[in-house]
């Protein structure tokens, strides 16, 4: 049997159990692609699971990996160098290109597992595992930090790198996020530094390069502290809310499932990034550009580096770059960037980078992977087989977007002609949420939020909203949630108009599904007091009781009262 037979053999949907689920699109990731380019058409079928190979050769001529990526700083665990050493990049490039590894979980077609870590992130351990050296213990450590820093209730999304949110309930509970249920986004292990061992240097096209350490930084008699009240918002987002529509880039790392939870708002202390590059004597010709280093090792595209991105001189000159040492009245926690990171104002939250050590004065924006190949916004005709970076817009400031945290979509609310709803609003670039409206019937009529229902304004925050939305209608009905900011931005309506194949950025006005129950009609509370005598539980929804709603005397009363069914000539 040849090779393509027997694969035909194994995938084709003939027969099989899962047929039906197949068909019906909800097991894409089984289907061949239809080549329909030739004369015929042609089935080609999914990939099988990777072979695990290991070509020792390759990965012995490397060298010894634990000199070769052993520690270099004292008091810094978890931290490799690799912008500075191009042969250390190849290295770590040839080992992993030398054997193969786990693949991801496929969960944009295939079901996303119901566990916490939804993710486990397998192949960024092997990758870390592989490597060796200071990364050896890379994954045991962060997960050790998660334990220890992080809310018990958070939801893990992928294990390693790190990703997490806190559950809807506690997403807006409060308007300032504490910090073990602030959201984290990490692209590799969290580096363990010690703070009297750190430095920063800010160096490239400056007029005097020089190094800090933290109590440098802190010296108010040298540089003014500013605190300021800011939202932090992924470009991710939202993203279920993508893929449950329309499958996407499946890397689990960059493309995390996302819900509602992927923003949280801080309070932060620091300094401006531009008075430090004052003390450096200025930006020189031709430096439009800062490239912000950060002590993680992250791999892309099985190159490995730290995690480097930019933001103009224009953002910077601005004061809207904080070098933040506090959160919430604590120093940083080690999993939001210990002793010092980024906070950049009204921008995605991957340019505020964790663990700073390096900032480099340059001419364009980063051609680190991060910054030139990720956090793209690309055409939605843009894809797996035509796609180039340069089609994608580097995404800087977000748009407006907001979110309903209650109740939950597909739940079934009790209520007596309002349903109360609760959520937050936010809008990038220093705007903020002027107007949260909501709809019960699908976006065609609109309440808005009361101005004292919702928090106070701000020019970097989120505000958090509830409204009683008046409903009166039972069923399935539509809740949908839009913001305005004062610049009378607003969301598209549809999921649609905001897909893209990168998964970034979930404008769109949010929708839940909930099954309206209105007790303010006397059938449907007579009906629920029924129930409740009997004994029987209200929910599902869905699940059928054997409770008559009417006796047949009441029956056979109505049909005498009223035309029968079927009118006689």
């Amino acid at each position: 049997m040849s090779t393509l037979t027997a694969r035909r053999a194994s995938v084709d949907t003939t027969n099989r159990p899962d047929e039906w689920m197949i068909e019906q699109g909800m097991a894409g990731h089984k289907l061949p692609i239809l080549d329909q380019s030739g004369k015929g058409t042609v089935h080609i079928y999914p990939a099988g699971p990777t072979k695990i190979v290991q070509d020792q050769a390759a990965i012995r001529s490397v060298g010894d990996r634990a000199k070769l990526f052993a520690r270099e700083r004292k008091g810094w665990k978890g931290y490799v160098e690799w912008e500075n050493y191009p042969e250390k990049k190849k290295k770590a490039h040839k080992i992993l290109t030398s054997q193969s590894f786990p693949e991801c979980p496929d969960y944009q077609f295939g079901p996303i597992p119901g566990t916490n870590p939804v993710l486990t992130g397998d192949d960024f351990k092997a990758w870390h595992a592989a490597i060796g050296g200071e990364l050896a213990d890379a994954a045991d450590d962060s997960w050790r930090i998660v334990l220890e820093e992080k809310h018990p209730d958070m939801l893990h999304l992928l294990q390693f790198p790190y990703n997490g949110e806190p559950p809807k309930r506690l997403v807006t509970s409060k308007a300032i996020t504490p910090n073990p249920l602030h959201f984290v986004r990490n692209h590799g292990g969290i580096p363990i530094i010690d703070k009297d061992n750190w430095d920063l240097s800010l160096d490239g096209l400056v007029k005097t390069p020089k190094k800090y350490n933290l109590d440098d930084i802190m010296d108010e008699s040298r540089f003014p502290r500013m605190e300021r009240t800011v939202t932090i918002q992924c470009s991710g987002t939202r993203r279920i809310e993508q893929i449950s529509l329309y499958g996407g880039q499946g890397d689990e790392v960059p493309q995390a499932p996302w819900a509602e939870g992927a923003i949280s708002t801080a309070r932060y202390v620091g300094i401006s990034l531009k008075k430090l590059i004052k003390d450096c004597g200025g930006l020189i010709e031709p430096a439009k550009h800062l490239e912000l280093y950060g002590a993680e090792t992250y791999v892309k595209d099985l190159e490995v580096g730290n995690y480097v991105v930019s933001v103009p001189w224009s953002k910077v000159k601005a004061n809207e770059v904080i070098l933040a040492w506090e959160m919430n009245g604590e120093p940083l926690p080690k999993i939001h960037g210990y002793p010092l990171r980024v906070v950049v104002l009204g921008y995605i939250g991957a340019r505020s980078v964790k663990w700073l050590y390096r900032i480099k004065a340059i001419e364009n924006p980063s051609m680190a992977p991060v910054q030139s190949k990720e956090y793209l916004y690309f055409n939605q005709q843009i894809g797996k087989y035509n796609l180039r970076p340069t089609d994608g817009i580097q995404i800087q400031e977000m748009p407006v977007s907001s979110a309903i945290m209650s109740p939950w979509t597909k739940q079934a609310v009790i209520h007596n002609g309002s349903i109360k709803c609760q959520g937050w609003a936010y809008s990038g670039g220093g705007r903020w949420p002027e107007r949260v409206e909501l709809s019960a019937d699908g976006g065609f009529s609109w309440y808005a939020v009361p101005e004292e229902n919702l928090s106070k304004k701000g020019q970097w925050v989120w505000r958090t909203w509830e409204i009683d939305l008046p409903c009166d209608v039972e069923g399935w009905i539509e809740i949908v949630c839009r913001c305005w900011d004062n610049s009378l931005n607003t969301q598209p309506l549809n999921i649609r108009a905001a897909w893209n194949w990168g998964l970034h950025v979930t404008s769109s006005a949010h929708r839940i599904k909930v099954y309206s129950i209105n007790k303010s009609h006397e059938l449907t509370r007579k009906r629920i007091e029924k129930f409740e005598k009997m004994g029987i539980p209200l929910g599902p929804v869905t699940r059928y009781d054997a409770v008559s709603s009417q006796t047949d005397e009441e029956y056979a009363q109505y049909w005498k009262t009223h035309d029968p069914r079927d009118v006689d000539e």
